[in-house]
């Protein structure tokens, strides 16, 4: 396996995750809710996507320090760990959105 081309795909799926989820907001600002619904879906599936990556170099690492942490390898951690934090705040808002529109 490629490790560089391995933690690029972390990045992008973490990326189009948060991306997303910041469209599906953006859509509840104006009450779009068959796109918000659509857009929170298509940042799931990015953010498992990620997530399988990350758990595919934690196997490869087996807790040995097998794989080696660099600089992007670190960015790449960033990424997923803000991602996944935006998109439950995303969530959070969008709930409020949903309820004050109703």
């Amino acid at each position: 396996m490629d490790l560089e081309s391995t933690v690029m795909e972390l990045i992008i799926n973490a990326g189009e995750s948060k991306s997303l989820a910041m469209q599906a907001l953006a859509s509840a600002k104006q009450g779009q809710w068959e796109e918000v619904d659509r857009l929170l879906e298509q940042s799931t599936e990015a953010a498992k996507r990620a997530h399988g990556v990350q758990t595919e170099l934690i196997g490869m690492d087996e807790g040995q320090g097998k794989v080696p942490v660099n600089l992007i390898m670190v960015h790449a951690q960033d990424h997923i760990m803000t991602s996944m934090l935006a998109r439950e705040l995303i969530e959070e808002l969008i709930a409020i959105h949903r309820k004050l529109q109703a």
